[in-house]
């Protein structure tokens, strides 16, 4: 009497083949189902599934593979996708490959979805329903598990510090590696130390183009405003707007459009996926992304809905990856949380993870994604953290009144002395905290460089300009 085939088979074969999504061959999937079907049923059954559209095939005889088929069925809605009751569940994590990231099984089954060839993924436009279903603190990207583990990890201590304090702490490393990693996620080819060199030295890198230079530069920029302005910016068009504006600073083939939403088309390279070209479409969507973002009360869920919500609009002529990347940043520095690097992100990794949003509408693999970075990110910084002495509490109450006194005397060339600091400062410190003001003040301009003089809210030609009427470009110490 012939086996009888169990009623889940096409299931159970849809499962392995998510696992492999280059696609698997007869004799794999024959070997990993041998105790449920003989060689030959399955291979009847798959030519019948792939004839009812079920399993794609693509190749011929001994190369021949079957894979998950791509159709308008793998776009997923986000209350499909992740709805609020799976927040209360957590989610197993496995590796794919030595060099990406380990992703979850919803993760691998969008992955499968993502890599079949580009030729045979349907052309998709935007789909507004992405946003609109969302429901803030009812619809969750992360679910709890995920967000319970990332406070423990990412919230070291600082109660009652102002807004910014652990990014300003670890600032220097920060910039280093936020500005070379994003940039390297956009096909930048600098270097760690190349960057290192051009952020703290100002060392172009040999070889390198001047776009490549200018988007270090730029991310430079724009981290220093995050960090330093951190009791100002917030999830508000202000802000992304002017993040925006810095990134693609001297990048943009219409430098018009640096810091506004986009009146044209755009297209994307290497996905099916076509954002829309409707102005009042893009300006409701964008204050509709922004009001939805400030409602969410979790700063990582905040920070995981602007990677996904962002890019997914362009509202921007460019640049749309590298500002939703600094964006995601805003409720983590707000909140004296552990900031996101990408350090160690894969490019295939993000790039497949944002092509699944673009084109299916599912988080699953960039919420896998994010979750690893962050984890890595803490690892990193909670050392750095840990390796530094305690603010200095006079610092800390004083630390506006530093950034103006040394700030103008920087841009009113003033001689940096100690009665020109007192004078400076008068109207801003008690009597009795003017001396050590002044010496706070002075060892800061006696430290001045060009890799820190943003904290100040001072560009690098009012640095040169002063240093350059100084004795001997010097700086004087009484």
């Amino acid at each position: 009497m012939p086996k009888q085939l169990p009623a889940d088979l096409l299931e159970r074969v849809r499962a392995e083949l998510a696992a492999v999504p280059d696609g698997g061959a007869i004799e794999g999937l024959s070997a990993r189902l041998t105790d449920l079907v003989s060689r030959r049923s399955l291979q009847r059954k798959l030519a019948d599934w792939v004839a009812n559209g079920q399993i794609r095939a693509e190749g011929s005889k001994k190369g021949r593979r079957y894979c998950l088929p791509v159709s308008p069925a793998g776009r997923t809605s986000i209350t499909s996708a992740v709805t609020p009751h799976e927040s209360n569940t957590s989610f197993v994590v496995q590796s794919v490959t030595d060099d990406y990231p380990p992703i979850s099984t919803a993760g691998r089954e969008v992955l499968a979805l993502v890599r079949h060839p580009i030729f045979d993924r349907p052309s998709v436009g935007y789909h507004r329903a992405l946003l609109d279903g969302y429901v803030p603190n009812e619809t969750a990207y992360l679910p709890e598990s995920a967000v319970r583990h990332l406070h423990k990890l990412g919230s070291p201590r600082q109660e009652g510090r102002p807004a910014g304090t652990f990014a300003r702490d670890i600032l220097d490393r920060l910039l280093i590696d936020l500005s070379w990693a994003s940039s390297r996620l956009e096909g930048n080819t600098y270097s760690l130390l190349d960057t290192e060199r051009l952020i703290h030295a100002g060392q172009e890198a040999a070889g390198k183009n001047a776009k490549e230079t200018q988007m270090i530069l730029n991310h430079k920029a724009a981290i220093e405003l995050l960090v330093n302005s951190a009791e100002e910016i917030g999830i508000n068009r202000f802000t992304l707007c002017n993040l925006h504006a810095l990134l693609a600073e001297n990048l943009l083939d219409h430098p018009q459009g640096a810091g506004r939403l986009r009146t044209i088309a755009v297209g994307i390279a290497g996905t099916m996926y076509v954002p829309t070209a409707i102005p009042q479409l893009i300006e409701e969507m964008f204050e509709l992304l922004l009001a939805k973002t400030a409602a969410i009360r979790d700063p990582y869920e905040q920070s995981l809905f602007l990677m996904v919500q962002l890019p997914y609009l362009q509202p921007f002529i460019d640049v749309n990856k590298r500002t939703s990347r600094l964006a995601a940043n805003i409720p983590l520095i707000k909140l004296n949380l552990v900031p996101l690097s990408f350090i160690g992100v894969p490019e295939r990794a993000y790039t497949e993870s944002v092509i699944a949003v673009y084109e299916f509408n599912r988080v699953e693999l960039i919420r896998d994604v994010f979750v690893w970075a962050y984890e890595r990110s803490c690892q990193r910084y909670v050392t750095v953290r840990d390796s530094l002495p305690e603010p200095d509490p006079f610092r800390l109450k004083y630390r506006t009144a530093l950034r103006d006194v040394v700030g103008s005397i920087i841009k009113d060339g003033k001689k940096p002395t100690l009665g020109v600091i007192r004078k400076q400062a008068r109207l801003l410190i008690p009597a009795n905290d003017l001396p050590r003001f002044g010496e706070v003040a002075l060892e800061d301009l006696q430290g001045l460089h060009e890799g820190n003089i943003a904290r100040y809210g001072l560009w690098p030609s009012e640095f040169r300009a002063w240093l350059s009427n100084q004795a001997g470009g010097t700086v004087a110490k009484t």
